[in-house]
């Protein structure tokens, strides 16, 4: 999409709630982040083994407008220095997104402002274009990512691939056919007894331990950049019953040796990242990118950025901070920088679209 050039220190106000982090953030020409809150909800749903939409939805409502106040308060000027409101409005929980859009909707009506509708996908690619250390400024960051580009998106919801040509220009490249790949992590987290959010406890499980014999299966898909995680999962439920026998109980499902949890740990993270790795690396060749950004709450695995930029050498790897890799609205704010410049203003019709593609 063609782009108008912005003034250097055009700020957007860019509000998050598309499942259980609020989140608010002010963003200065698209790379400078202002001021950043969020407020997670995970100490919530962690008794749940996962987050719950009715629950997610309330506390949105309970905490969204003294997160925004939080995050204005840091900036100088507060509302005087705001020329714009971003929301997303998809993908995410329905419930969870309509707290986001009516309160952006609300807060841009009543102070004359700008409406930027971002899809939350978007929204995790744009997380490398921000100067991530606040400390230094925009001069001494790293240069904005380079066209044409491959993001891997990998998250709790989404497991997606995508060309990137120019800023809106997007080709799919692939997707996952079933479970994404978080989702996946925390489904065989919960089989190990491990307990919720599954990622960072899998990481942490698998932390140099050799799996030894135990070897869960890829699925390839051959001819395609799709990946399918749902065989794995099934595969490591039929570890764990065999493991146990006649202690296994589907329901509550009892807590695996440590030895045992580490190695099935390491060899579910090996086999996920083997696939991951080998198609997006291969896809950018195909497609000539410059570089690769590896972004979603899976970018913060370090074993997954670790291989992919073994493998990609010499194309260059891009990934946020893990502060950056999690639901936040400092990605939401940049994506919605480039969405106005090329003219994407949304009107007050503006609805949730919790399936929401990046592209088609």
């Amino acid at each position: 999409m063609s782009t108008q050039a912005l003034p250097p220190e055009w700020t957007i106000l860019a509000i998050e709630t598309s499942c259980d982090e609020t989140a608010a953030a002010v963003i200065r020409g698209g790379r400078e982040i202002l001021a950043n809150s969020v407020a997670s909800q995970i100490d919530i749903h962690q008794r749940y083994g996962g987050v719950v939409p009715e629950v997610a939805s309330r506390q949105h409502i309970l905490t969204i407008m003294p997160v925004i106040e939080q995050t204005l308060a840091e900036v100088p000027g507060g509302w005087s220095a705001i020329n714009a409101i971003a929301t997303t409005y998809g993908p995410g929980l329905a419930g969870a997104l309509l707290t986001g859009i009516n309160t952006a909707k609300a807060l841009a009506w009543t102070r004359g402002l700008p409406l930027v509708a971002v899809n939350h996908l978007e929204g995790h690619i744009y997380a490398s274009w921000l100067n991530a250390d606040r400390e230094k400024p925009l001069s001494a960051a790293p240069p904005p990512p380079e066209f044409p580009l491959v993001a891997l998106i990998v998250s709790g919801g989404h497991t997606t691939m995508v060309l990137l040509r120019d800023h809106g220009d997007y080709q799919l490249l692939g997707q996952t056919r079933d479970d994404a790949v978080g989702e996946a992590f925390d489904k065989v987290a919960r089989i190990m007894g491990l307990g919720y959010p599954g990622g960072p406890l899998m990481e942490r499980a698998a932390l140099n331990v050799n799996p030894g014999k135990l070897r869960l299966p890829r699925s390839w898909l051959r001819n395609s950049y799709d990946w399918s995680f749902s065989g794995i999962k099934t595969a490591a439920l039929n570890m764990v019953q065999e493991r146990m026998g006649a202690r296994f109980d589907q329901e509550k499902l009892a807590n695996v040796d440590a030895r045992f949890a580490g190695q099935l740990a390491a060899a579910f993270q090996e086999s996920v990242v083997d696939v991951l790795v080998t198609k997006t690396v291969a896809a950018a060749r195909e497609f000539g990118a410059k570089e690769i950004i590896l972004a979603g709450g899976v970018a913060a695995n370090k074993a997954l950025r670790a291989e992919l930029t073994r493998q990609a050498t010499p194309i260059p790897v891009r990934y946020p901070p893990i502060w950056l890799c999690t639901d936040n609205a400092a990605m939401i704010g940049a994506a919605a920088y480039y969405r106005y410049a090329a003219g994407l203003q949304t009107d007050w019709s503006l609805d949730v679209a919790p399936s929401l593609k990046i592209a088609m």
